[in-house]
This record gives structure tokens, sequence and C-alpha cells, in this order.
């Protein structure tokens, strides 16, 4: 039961993943572009997580605790790059 509710919402996140993706292409602006590939990195993090659970790893909680950092430094980054132009 708890595996086939992890299959179902891991094809919910991998096709909200691909709009995601959509998004990130067609934006009128770079925030929109900037905000998409955030949701890009969180709905990753969320279908690892799944996949921690679904195959007993734990490895693969530590896996997505630091993609989920490296994805909040590149937000940070792009918004003071976008705030001041330059990243120093």
């Amino acid at each position: 039961m708890m595996s086939s509710i992890l299959i179902g919402g891991s094809y919910c996140l991998v096709v909200l993943l691909f709009l995601c993706l959509v998004r990130a292409f067609i934006g009128p602006s770079v925030q929109d572009r900037v905000a998409a590939i955030n949701l890009i990195g969180t709905k990753t993090v969320i279908f690892m997580v799944f996949v921690a659970i679904a195959t007993d790893q734990l490895f693969f909680f530590d896996v997505a605790l630091v993609y989920a950092l490296i994805s909040f430094l590149m937000t940070v980054g792009m918004a003071k790059y976008m705030e001041k132009g330059s990243l120093s």
C-alpha cells in the first residue's frame, strides 16, 4: 500500500518537474526562471526522499539534504546577483 502511494506520488512529481522545466524555458522574466529552477530543486529533494523511503536506503536522505542546501545557496546567489548585478 505505502509503496504504491510513493510510486504514484513520484509520477506526479515527475510530471510537475517537467511543467516547471517548461516554465524555466519560457519564463517571461529572469525572476520567473529562477523561481522555476528553485521549484525543480525542491521537487527533486522530495523525489529523493520518496526513493529513500521506498527502498529503505537512509543514504538518500543525506543526499537529499545536501542537494537542498546547494539549491538554497544557488537561489540566494541568484537573488543577490539580480539585486546588485555582481556576486562580490
